[in-house]
């Protein structure tokens, strides 16, 4: 079982989300669906998949408790009391779970560098209610987005990186993100490599963006080495993090057309326009446990 986020410990909504992954057999969606019925659940969107290549099987369940429900116990159920509930069903098919309110937004630590096209609009998402996500922090190796991120209200932190003191700094990251009850990072062109401990430490728990050249033009200006070339399509690629620099599980890609009339600046301005609008819908679906991992894959129920 996966432990949610304890910002489901708050008031309960009535409206939950359910999503889980576990070895393909007969007999699952009907203990699921009765489990529900059984507590009053009454299921408002449902998506399943069966990957036949590896056996596994992935459901989301967007439920609401009936008002019978809450008559007969007194009060809406809460997501904990759901989670104990539901552990007998996990252990009997073997499920790895999420169940919670839906209404919990995820506590999610942004990282940030220099380019802050991303973060912005994260940021501004964020601040319209967009993205079902609380920011308790935003932290960065440089002090450019400092006066970004507090026009906001958000707090801002700077976590200098040398090669000398890098651990020292991954150190006082990790120790934020415990102090902080974090559920999510999202390196919104945090260009800094995490070490391989960090990466095992956030597996299935950190976003990353980058331009989708890699690996064909890989070091400073990617952009610039794209027009030098010519490319006729530029996008961007969201992933997990791994300690494979750059080649985690895949979220979300787009691309978008570019040609001749693009000088290196347009060609630029079109990468972070992609590169925004892609890291924003991993990070939304992944807030809304709409992610399975799957293997080196992801299951997205958009």
């Amino acid at each position: 079982m996966v432990t949610p986020p304890s910002a489901n410990a708050g008031p309960p909504s009535g409206d939950f989300v359910l999503a889980l992954d576990c070895p393909d057999r007969p007999g699952i969606v009907h203990a699921v669906t009765g489990f529900l019925v059984q507590h009053g659940g009454n299921i408002v969107e449902s998506q399943q998949f069966g990957d036949r290549l590896n056996g596994r099987f992935f459901m989301r369940i967007d439920f609401a408790m009936t008002p019978e429900a809450s008559a007969v116990s007194g009060s809406r159920p809460t997501a904990e009391a759901l989670r104990v509930a539901f552990a007998e069903v996990a252990r009997r098919f073997e499920m790895t779970f999420e169940l919670w309110d839906a209404e919990a937004p995820y506590r999610t630590m942004i990282l940030v560098s220099k380019h802050l096209h991303c973060l912005n609009d994260l940021l501004f998402r964020h601040s319209t209610g967009s993205l079902h996500v609380d920011v308790p922090v935003v932290v960065s190796n440089h002090r450019d987005a400092q006066r970004l991120v507090e026009s906001y209200g958000l707090e801002f932190r700077h976590i200098p990186v040398t090669p000398d003191t890098k651990a020292e700094a991954e150190a006082e990251l990790m120790a934020l993100h415990e102090e902080l009850d974090v559920h999510l990072v999202v390196l919104a062109r945090y260009m800094q490599v995490l070490s391989d401990d960090v990466c095992r430490r956030l597996s299935g728990q950190a976003i990353n963006i980058h331009h989708s050249f890699l690996p064909s033009f890989k070091g400073a200006k990617p952009y610039h080495q794209a027009f030098d070339r010519g490319v006729k399509l530029i996008g961007a690629t969201a992933h997990y993090v791994t300690a494979d620099l750059d080649e985690g599980p895949i979220i979300e890609q787009d691309v978008i057309r570019v040609d001749h009339n693009h000088d290196q600046a347009q060609l630029v301005a079109a990468g972070r326009d992609v590169e925004a609008a892609v890291l924003s819908r991993a990070v939304r679906w992944h807030s809304e446990s709409r992610v399975r991992l799957d293997g080196h894959r992801t299951v997205v129920f958009r």
